[in-house]
């Protein structure tokens, strides 16, 4: 039987959930770009993510999955002008973007991916 390793674990949630050699990210939101545009926003989750594949080992070429929540829909295309520029050429993720409200309404979207190890 395989562990299930949890990490960065609060009442609610894990920060991070490895069950074999795959990684269950919880959703990432903006830290230092708050307000600010979803460009901005979207740089800021994309270093987040990028920096917690590399403290498990990992990288952006083993993302298996990844869902956005857009709190507008309308700034899909700046929000892909980073994503297309971040994702490696023919490594990208599954992937599913919708709209949605989301818990602050500061958040331009909050991403949420998972990776193989």
């Amino acid at each position: 039987m395989t562990d299930i390793r949890r990490i960065g674990v609060a009442a609610r949630y894990s920060d991070l959930v490895i069950l074999g050699d795959t990684a269950h990210f919880s959703g990432y939101v903006p830290e230092s770009s708050v307000g600010l545009s979803v460009a901005e926003q979207t740089q800021d989750i994309l270093a987040q993510i990028e920096q917690s594949l590399v403290e498990i080992g990992s990288d952006k070429s083993r993302l298996l999955r990844a869902t956005i929540w857009l709190a507008d829909i309308a700034s899909y295309d700046e929000m892909n002008t980073v994503w297309d520029a971040w994702v490696l050429p023919g490594q990208a993720p599954a992937r599913v973007c919708v709209e949605s409200r989301l818990a602050d309404p500061d958040y331009a979207l909050e991403i949420q991916v998972t990776a193989a190890i």
